[in-house]
């Protein structure tokens, strides 16, 4: 039976750190990381912020909605993941924020995905005062912030569990990453995969690692080499980290890019924040010398980091219409 494995990073034995990693993403594509170094009080502190900008009326929510940046928030059954499957979309809503690249800024190119967050201000939400404002943007951009550290420390562990001898052998891939964390609430409505309702559609994420914080309820499910859904429990100061399809694609389908899905029993409300860290936009993916040879040729074609998301999000956003350059 396939189980959830730990990977810890704090663990002074590296290569015992390596190898486990390795077995992960090999077998499982999925495992819970521990000893991150992010404090359960930043954990905490963005979860709750996250809950109470999901408690704001619609009206307020919607004035958060950048279409052009694909920023802000993003309303309930907007995301179908799984077309082939649903009878409509996910049961969830939620919110976009990205690196805050100012419109003044040479770096804006909402063609590419660089620009600002909507930020919640008096004037578009009346229910929060500045102060509120002020702290909620302060939790997101702390936990933003400690999140892309942890992430690229990921990646260059994940170099060296691949089989490469520098850790930093993607570091020039990451010197401007599309990174996005994404909270995210599921309503209190009963999943029936049996009719086509979903909390969330079976999907492979597309980049290269998701970090996930979730709350307190399960939900979460994997699909296993045999073919099985197991759930993934959620694990208190753990992150479940996953691989997605652009990390598949570097390594020949040597490291999984697991297809999971969100089940809600309609009990309870569920929160979670994935925060996905991607190459640099213009960054090509394809197959890695180590992990191809005569007998064992790419299977995948060489692409770029953003034009893969790009079509991704064509897909299954419904009001995806990013400005062309």
């Amino acid at each position: 039976m396939t189980t959830i494995p730990t990977v810890r990073l704090d663990n002074p034995d590296q290569q015992r750190t390596i190898d486990a990693l390795r077995s992960a993403c090999i077998d499982v594509g999925f495992f819970y990381l521990e000893g991150h170094g992010i404090s359960n009080d930043i954990l905490d502190d963005v979860v709750q912020a996250c809950k109470r900008i999901f408690h704001l009326p619609l009206s307020s929510k919607q004035a958060l909605s950048d279409k052009l940046m694909s920023r802000g928030y993003t309303a309930f059954g907007e995301e179908t993941l799984d077309p082939a499957k649903q009878i409509k979309g996910d049961t969830k809503e939620g919110f976009y924020f990205a690196n805050d690249i100012p419109k003044s800024s040479p770096k804006y190119n909402p063609a590419k995905l660089s620009g600002p967050n909507v930020w919640p201000s008096p004037n578009l939400c009346p229910e929060m005062t500045g102060s509120d404002c002020d702290a909620f943007r302060s939790s997101i951009t702390t936990y933003y912030e400690k999140s892309s550290e942890l992430g690229f420390r990921v990646v260059q562990m994940l170099a060296l569990a691949i089989g490469l001898e520098d850790q930093h052998y993607f570091d020039d891939d990451f010197t401007d990453p599309m990174a996005a964390m994404r909270p995210l609430h599921y309503a209190a409505e009963k999943s029936n995969p049996e009719k086509g309702v979903f909390a969330c559609g079976a999907h492979s994420d597309y980049g290269m690692v998701t970090l996930l914080l979730t709350d307190e309820n399960p939900g979460l499910q994997i699909l296993t080499k045999q073919g099985e859904w197991i759930d993934v429990p959620p694990k208190p100061g753990a992150f479940v980290v996953n691989l997605g399809d652009m990390l598949e694609r570097w390594t020949n389908g040597l490291f999984r890019s697991t297809v999971h899905r969100v089940l809600t029993s309609g009990q309870n409300d569920r929160y979670s924040i994935p925060f996905f860290y991607e190459p640099n936009f213009d960054c090509k993916v394809e197959c890695l010398p180590i992990c191809c040879s005569p007998e064992n040729p790419p299977k995948y074609s060489s692409t770029t980091s953003g034009e893969h998301l790009l079509e991704k999000y064509r897909q299954t956003h419904a009001d995806f219409s990013p400005q062309e350059d």
